[in-house]
C-alpha cells in the first residue's frame, strides 16, 4: 500500500512539473513600443524629425508632362523631323516628361538656422531645334541627362553651393508664364557664396559671388559679383540688383516694381540695362552681345505682366517683353487646379526676333515671327 501511494504521488508530481514547463513554453514576450516619426512644424508643413536627431526633413517634388506645338525651329522647341517614308520633313510635337525630387532640411544651432535645399531633375523627351537631317537623331525621344539644379547649405545669412544667380532669384523670375525667357533676363546656373541680410521693416539685401556656367564660367580668380536690395510691404515690393561680369568687365542691372492691386490682381514691371563695350555683337561669333547677366539684345530691355485669380482654382497669367534689338515676346496662359496638387496649364506664346542687321539678330539677318503653345500637366507633392 505504501509503495502504491508512493508511485501515484511520483506520477502526479511529474505531471505537474510537465504542465508547468508546457505553460512556460507558450509565453510570448510583450512587444516593445514603436517609435513613430515626430512632426516638425518649425519650418512649415511637411517637415518631420529624422529619428535620433534634431534635424527636420521635408521631401517633395513634382511630376510634369509638357506637350508643345507650333512653328518648326521656333523658341517653343517643336522639331522639324524627317518623314519615315519619303525623308521629307514634317512637323511634330515636342514632348517632355520630368520627375523632380526636392529635399529641405532645417535645424536650430547656436549660430542660427542651418538649412539645406536640393533639387534634381530627370527628363525624357526630344530636344529642341530644327532637324532636317534624318540621321541627326536628336528629334527622337530619349532619356536626357540628369541635372542638379540646386544643392546649397545655408547657416544664418550665409549660403554656399549650387544655386541660381541672385541676379534672377532675388529680384524674381519674369512672371508665372512657362516661356518667361523669350527675351532673356539673365543667366541662371552657378555655384555661389552669398550673404543675405534682413534689416527689418521690409528691407533686405544680398551679396553674391558667383562662378557662372558654360561659356560664362569665370576664367580667373575674380568671381562674378551680384548685389541687391529690396523693400517689401503689404502693397508689393521694390527691388534692384546690379551685377559685374568679371570675364568681360561689364555691368548690368535690373529694377522691379510689384504691386498687389487687389486680392485677385497682381501686376509687375521690370527694366534692365547693361553695358556691352567688350561683348561681341556678332551673334555668329563670340558672345553675341550677351554675357552672364546681360543676355537681352542691346543695352536695355523691359518686361511686364501680371496674374488675375478668377477663383481659388483658376488664374490667368501674362507677360510681355521687349529689348533694344526690337525682339518681342508675348506669353499668356490659364492655369487650373483640378484638385489640390494637380494643375493643368494651357499657354500660347508669340515671338518676333531677328533683324535686318546681321549684328543685331539672334538668328542672323532673318526676322522671325513664331507662334507656339504648351499644354502642361503637373502633379506637385
Amino acid at each position: 500500500m505504501n509503495i502504491k501511494s508512493l508511485l501515484l504521488g511520483s506520477a502526479a508530481a511529474l505531471i505537474a512539473v510537465s504542465g508547468a514547463r508546457a505553460a512556460d513554453a507558450v509565453v510570448v514576450a510583450e512587444p516593445e513600443p514603436a517609435e513613430y516619426v515626430k512632426i516638425c512644424d518649425v519650418y512649415g508643413a511637411g517637415y518631420f524629425y529624422i529619428p535620433g536627431t534634431e534635424t527636420c526633413l521635408r521631401i517633395g517634388g513634382y511630376i510634369r508632362y509638357d506637350i508643345g506645338v507650333g512653328d518648326a525651329a521656333s523658341f517653343d522647341g517643336v522639331n522639324n523631323v524627317p518623314d519615315h517614308l519619303d525623308a521629307d520633313t514634317n512637323d511634330t510635337y515636342s514632348k517632355n516628361a520630368r520627375f523632380t525630387l526636392k529635399t529641405w532640411t532645417g535645424q536650430e544651432t547656436e549660430l542660427g538656422t542651418l538649412k539645406t535645399y536640393t533639387e534634381t531633375r530627370f527628363n525624357f523627351g526630344n530636344n529642341t531645334g530644327d532637324y532636317t537631317d534624318e540621321f541627326a537623331g536628336d528629334w527622337q525621344a530619349h532619356n536626357k541627362g540628369t541635372t542638379l539644379n540646386f544643392a546649397w547649405i545655408q547657416l544664418g545669412g550665409l549660403r554656399v553651393g549650387k544655386d541660381e544667380s541672385a541676379f534672377d532669384t532675388f529680384i524674381g523670375y519674369a512672371g508665372n508664364v512657362i516661356q518667361d525667357t523669350i527675351v532673356p533676363y539673365g543667366g541662371f546656373d552657378t555655384n555661389v557664396i552669398q550673404y543675405y541680410f534682413d534689416a527689418g521693416n521690409g528691407f533686405s539685401a544680398v551679396v553674391s559671388l558667383e562662378e557662372g556656367y558654360g561659356d560664362y564660367s569665370i576664367d580667373s580668380y575674380v568671381p562674378h559679383v551680384v548685389g541687391g536690395v529690396k523693400w517689401t510691404q503689404g502693397w508689393g515690393a521694390i527691388t534692384g540688383v546690379v551685377s559685374y561680369d568679371s570675364n568681360y568687365e561689364e555691368v548690368a542691372g535690373k529694377v522691379r516694381l510689384d504691386v498687389n492691386v487687389s486680392n485677385e490682381l497682381s501686376l509687375w514691371v521690370m527694366g534692365g540695362y547693361g553695358s556691352d563695350d567688350n561683348l561681341g555683337d556678332d551673334p555668329l561669333v563670340g558672345a553675341g552681345g550677351r554675357g552672364m547677366y546681360k543676355q537681352w539684345g542691346g543695352n536695355w530691355a523691359v518686361w511686364g505682366g501680371g496674374t488675375y485669380k478668377f477663383n481659388e482654382k483658376t488664374s490667368f497669367n501674362a507677360q510681355v517683353s521687349y529689348d533694344d534689338w526690337k525682339n518681342l515676346g508675348i506669353a499668356a496662359n490659364v492655369a487650373y487646379d483640378v484638385v489640390p496638387g494637380f494643375t493643368v496649364t494651357a499657354e500660347v506664346d508669340y515671338q518676333n526676333v531677328g533683324s535686318d542687321d546681321l549684328n543685331k539678330g539672334w538668328f542672323g539677318a532673318d526676322k522671325k515671327s513664331n507662334i507656339g503653345g504648351i499644354l502642361r500637366f503637373q502633379r506637385s507633392f
